[in-house]
Order: structure tokens, then C-alpha cells, then sequence
């Protein structure tokens, strides 16, 4: 489909599947808002090189998106927001009593929270343009658990609350939101994290893949940020006009088990 004329907010997407998420929507002819909590000239780059590279309009714009007005002041320093894809997201892991509070604190505030402020702001846009789309990037550990992720698993599972209650309150109008359940995707920082698996574990890389990261993950396979990217356009699209308050797991069979 074209998505041409709308705009896309896309939080935490300077890397990983928010930027997947983005260049798709770039690729389907929408205007693209990137985000991070830096702003250097790489930032700024990506933007422009995305840009050129799609034929749309790309801006790059700092947010912190532990901050509840900043988040807030992305969407209105964005101008428009048709579509909104909440993205941004960080990860701790520990036992529940060893969990530190400042970490806990961190990744209900970005993970969750965020989702909150932007929406808040987008969906009047979203109102007056008379068409908007929410797309809210969960989690397997959105619909499922894992010991040690206590925070995540949380921030995930309100997420996904979260997108019901927005489907809901917009049922009756133009507007959808659902939640997008990756497993594990096939990421920059994730594929790092192999080799020094393998080195601690002493193990191959073949095996850190397949019996520790794809060790719930039934297909044995990473996901991609295009999938990912995919799968967010399609949910733009008018085939998914009826699709709202609902989950779409993309985790290779993880929440089938």
C-alpha cells in the first residue's frame, strides 16, 4: 500500500527494529520523524541518507523517552502524527530481590510509560486528520514470561493493555492500535552479544544461537526488522482497517508452545 501524505512518529528508531520499522514506512512513501535521545551529526545523517535513499521526507528529532515531557514534546514538535510507533526500549535483567530500583524505574518509563505520552498527544492529530494508526511494540513478554526479566515482562504486559484500552476509547472511529510481539529479532546489539556468549560458555556460535537465544523460539530462526517493518505497514494498511485491540506475534512459534 501507499502511505504516502501521512506521517510517521517512530520512537527509539536510530537503530534495531525501530529503524526497520521506519525505513519500511519510509519505503511504503510515508514521512518518517526518527528518534533517539542523542543528537549528533550521525543522527542527523541517517535522517538525510534515509531521505534521499526512500524520496521522502525524513526528520530526525531528540526525545528522551524516560521523560514524560519530552515525549510529549517529540509528537508536538513532530506537527502531525498519523502514525505512531511505539518503539523505544531498554532491557535489565536480575532477580526480583537483587532488581535495582533506578533500572526498574528506567524501563517502566521508557518501555510503558512512553507509549502513554505520545499517545496521549498523538491521537487528537490523529482525530482531526480523521485517520491514524497506533502500532505499540511489545514483546513476547508481552503475553508470556521469563525468570529474571521482572521489569520487561511488566512494561510489556502493560503495553499490550495498554493497546486494548486505545482500541476501545477509538473503536468507533478511524483510528486502530495493536501491539506488534516480537521473540528475539536479529539486531545489531543482539548479534554482538554472540560471539562473547560463545567465549563465556565456551561454546560455538551455532549453538550460543540455536540452545540459548533461539532456545524458545520453535523455528530456530531470528525474526528480521524488516518483518517487523513489514508487518507495521500492514497494519496501515486498509486490509487492516478491523484489526484493532489485538496482538500480532512475530516470535517464530515462541507463544505457541
Amino acid at each position: 500500500m501507499s502511505l504516502k501524505g501521512k506521517t510517521a512518529v517512530v520512537t527509539g528508531s536510530n537503530s534495531g527494529i525501530g529503524l526497520g520499522v521506519a525505513r519500511e514506512l519510509a519505503r511504503a512513501g510515508a514521512s518518517v520523524v526518527l528518534n533517539s535521545f542523542t543528537d549528533n551529526d550521525d543522527d542527523h545523517k541517517l535522517a538525510a541518507d534515509m531521505a534521499r535513499e526512500f524520496g521522502v521526507d525524513v526528520r530526525y528529532i531528540k526525545a528522551d523517552m524516560s521523560k514524560g515531557d519530552e515525549c510529549r514534546a517529540l509528537i508536538e514538535t513532530a506537527g502531525a502524527c498519523d502514525i505512531l510507533v511505539n518503539n523505544a526500549g531498554i532491557q535489565y535483567v536480575a532477580p526480583i530481590d537483587e532488581f535495582p530500583v533506578e533500572k526498574w524505574d528506567a524501563i517502566i518509563a521508557i518501555n510503558m510509560s512512553s507509549a502513554f505520552h505520545c499517545t496521549a498527544v498523538a491521537l487528537p492529530m490523529m482525530r482531526k486528520a480523521g485517520w491514524g494508526r497506533v502500532v505499540n511494540i511489545a514483546s513476547a513478554h508481552g503475553l508470556t514470561a521469563s525468570p529474571y526479566k521482572s521489569a520487561y515482562v511488566a512494561a510489556k504486559h502493560g503495553v499490550v493493555g495498554m493497546s486494548k484500552v486505545v482500541a476501545l476509547e477509538t473503536a468507533k472511529e478511524p483510528i486502530t492500535c495493536n501491539a506488534i510481539c516480537p521473540g528475539y529479532v536479529k539486531t545489531p546489539l543482539v548479534e554482538a552479544q554472540i560471539p562473547d556468549t560463545a567465549s563465556k560458555y565456551d561454546m560455538t556460535e551455532e549453538e550460543v544461537i540455536e540452545k540459548v537465544m533461539l532456545e524458545r523460539q520453535p523455528s530456530k530462526q531470528f525474526a528480521t526488522v524488516e518483518q517487523i517493518g513489514g508487518t507495521t505497514v500492514f497494519l496501515c494498511s486498509d486490509a487492516a482497517e478491523q484489526i484493532t485491540g489485538t496482538t500480532i506475534s512475530v516470535d517464530g512459534g515462541w507463544t505457541a508452545l
